[in-house]
């Protein structure tokens, strides 16, 4: 019986709630670019606060600063990835996706109340927010792409799946369009108020409020969907295949999918292969050579796991590249308060 819901789940027509799927899940991986890779100007800008001018420059964050804030949160991405991955598999895609939402939610106004006014104080609070941000971004990462596999049917699975992963290009230009938009106004401000004595290397104390709001800016997002991933149903594959509910599955796939018949969509689709198909041939010989699985990761749940690590990590070695990149940490055109 839970094949038959899958079958039925793979032959639904596409609705109005794939496309919302879509959305909840795509401002997920919008979210998490965004806050990934804002970091770089705003630590341009942290240099120009908090670290005083030399040789007639500007301030600049050391590099080993800079470096440290960009790692803290790819290594809590790691650990996200591994613990809301597990916990997804246990206790459902569903609860655990808004745990993981919360928690971004939570990190990146964290983020902006960054503590104190000292260099040091305002460093270590804001390594220890983005440390619990990047724990949040490694659990949703992986959910938005399983909770949107397992809602599609399967002739577009693919199609929203890229639709989802493709608003991380818009995460990271909102991110640099927010950060200039941003620094612009308050330099606008800034001038109104302070007149000529404003330069890069007289930086107004009006700019130490400019990147914490281009940080917490990141919870917008994903405040705005909230509601919609708290009300979801769970995943009919999860519920008919790990907690073996299908009446379940069933009640909560009629609930967003309309025209969701079980009976009769599995009956047009025994129809059409009945005359249509020709009938099957025998099966192929099966050859045991052992298995990998069986004998190094003792189950289909940790054989997932070790398919999935290269792409994230790949990931995130690509993000990592970019934002260590000289053009980021020295000698990048970003914007500035004059």
């Amino acid at each position: 019986m839970p094949l038959k819901v899958l079958s039925a789940l793979d032959q639904t027509r596409t609705q109005y709630y794939h496309f919302k799927a879509t959305v909840i899940a795509g401002m997920g991986l919008f979210t998490d670019a965004y806050d990934l890779f804002c970091i770089s100007p705003v630590m341009k800008l942290i240099g120009r606060i908090y670290y005083d001018p030399k040789d007639g420059n500007p301030g600049v964050t050391p590099p080993a600063v800079i470096s440290t804030t960009v790692a803290i949160a790819l290594l809590g991405t790691v650990i996200g990835q591994l613990v809301f991955g597990a916990l997804g598999d246990r206790v459902g895609r569903r609860r655990v996706y808004g745990y993981s939402l919360i928690l971004m939610i939570f990190s990146s106004v964290g983020c902006g109340f960054s503590i104190c006014r000292t260099r040091t104080c305002v460093l270590t609070s804001l390594c220890f927010f983005r440390f619990l941000l990047g724990i949040g971004i490694g659990g949703d990462y992986p959910l938005s792409a399983t909770i949107m596999s397992e809602f599609a049917n399967k002739r577009t699975r693919g199609s929203f799946i890229a639709g989802v992963f493709s608003m991380q290009g818009f995460g990271i230009l909102a991110s640099s369009a927010v950060t200039m938009a941003v620094a612009a106004l308050f330099n606008k401000l800034a001038k109104h108020d302070g007149g000529d004595s404003i330069s890069p290397l007289n930086t107004p104390e009006a700019a130490d409020l400019c990147w914490r709001i281009i940080l917490m800016i990141g919870a917008v997002p994903a405040t705005l969907t909230f509601y919609w991933r708290i009300t979801m149903p769970e995943t009919a594959r999860y519920t008919a295949l790990v907690e073996h509910d299908v009446a379940k599955a069933t009640s909560d796939m009629g609930r967003v999918l309309c025209d969701f018949d079980l009976d009769t969509i599995l009956e047009d689709t025994e129809a059409l292969h009945q005359s249509v198909l020709p009938p099957p041939p025998p099966p192929p010989p099966i050859y045991n050579y052992g298995s990998f699985q069986e004998s190094s990761c003792g189950g289909t749940g940790h054989t997932s796991l070790l398919a999935q690590l290269p792409g994230s990590y790949w990931t995130y070695l690509i993000t990592a590249a970019l934002c260590f990149s000289p053009r980021f940490t020295n000698h990048g055109s970003h914007p500035r308060i004059m």
